[in-house]
């Protein structure tokens, strides 16, 4: 199962002191909008998101379709299909990706101790 770009989505207190302690272990901005209260940030392939506000815990996020540098991929699962088998082991979806749409979708579930994973199609 091609899952994608892996990133860990922080719920973070204060946005501004959470993103100076990254920058100091060697991350740097890559995307999102700290007005907007998030940011993801890069160090080599490692991504991490800092949200302040948004979602309680952290959670383990996976983009279906694209690489580490929120590029699309040739080839890849399509977050329904990797919806499809998760259901067919009997994994329960805590949120479910509409099946009969196509493109950018989500799906969430919930591992046995409780942590949040994102599947998070943007393609």
């Amino acid at each position: 199962m091609k899952l994608g770009a892996f990133s860990v989505s922080l719920n973070v207190k204060d946005i501004h002191a959470s993103k100076a302690f990254y920058e100091k272990l060697g991350f740097s901005v890559f995307a999102g909008d700290i007005a907007k209260n998030y940011l993801i940030m890069k160090n080599e392939k490692t991504l991490i998101g800092l949200f302040q506000g948004m979602f309680e815990g952290n959670i383990l996020t996976f983009n279906p379709g694209w690489d580490d540098h929120a590029q699309k991929t040739e080839v890849f699962d399509d977050v329904r299909a990797i919806q499809q088998h998760l259901k067919s082991q009997g994994v329960e979806m805590t949120t479910e990706a509409d099946e009969n749409t196509t493109g950018a979708a989500s799906a969430m579930v919930t591992d046995p101790d409780g942590n949040m994973i994102l599947l998070d199609q943007h393609v």
